[in-house]
């Protein structure tokens, strides 16, 4: 009997123990970054065409180049003129570069034209050797 109280007791301390672990979170914001948002003509030309390839569905590509990371979000084809990206939030956490957009559909009274259009949105900013993360 002794035997089996001095098992429990151990096996207790156990999973208190790793129960009361924490593990840091890797998602926790270091800072925001500093981007700028790309003129579609100053894109690079291979990013233009790697966009121009996977437009037809959502897409998320990134493209390094001379020092540069560009990250490009597009959400495939739409009905009409006057969508548009924005850039809600691009922060650098321990692990990884984290990217949230939105798509905004014409502005109510703004006149659109019945054609299909692909917006997408490309930022451009300093390298990060992270992974980037489309949020």
């Amino acid at each position: 009997m002794g035997k089996k109280i001095l098992y429990l007791a151990g096996l207790l301390i156990v999973l208190m123990l790793t129960g009361c672990v924490s593990r840091p979170q890797k998602t926790e914001k270091i800072r925001d970054l500093e981007f700028t948002v790309m003129d579609k003509e100053k894109v690079p030309d291979e990013l233009k065409a790697a966009i121009t390839e996977n437009r037809e569905m959502p897409f998320k590509l990134t493209f390094c180049d001379q020092g540069y990371m560009y990250i490009a979000e597009g959400y495939g084809p739409q009905p009409k003129s006057g969508y548009s990206v924005e850039v809600a939030g691009l922060y650098e956490t321990e692990n990884a570069v984290y990217i949230h957009t939105n798509l905004l559909g014409p502005e109510k009274g703004e006149q659109t034209k019945d054609t299909i259009t692909y917006p997408y949105v490309v930022v451009k900013l300093e390298y990060i050797d992270k992974n980037v993360v489309f949020d």
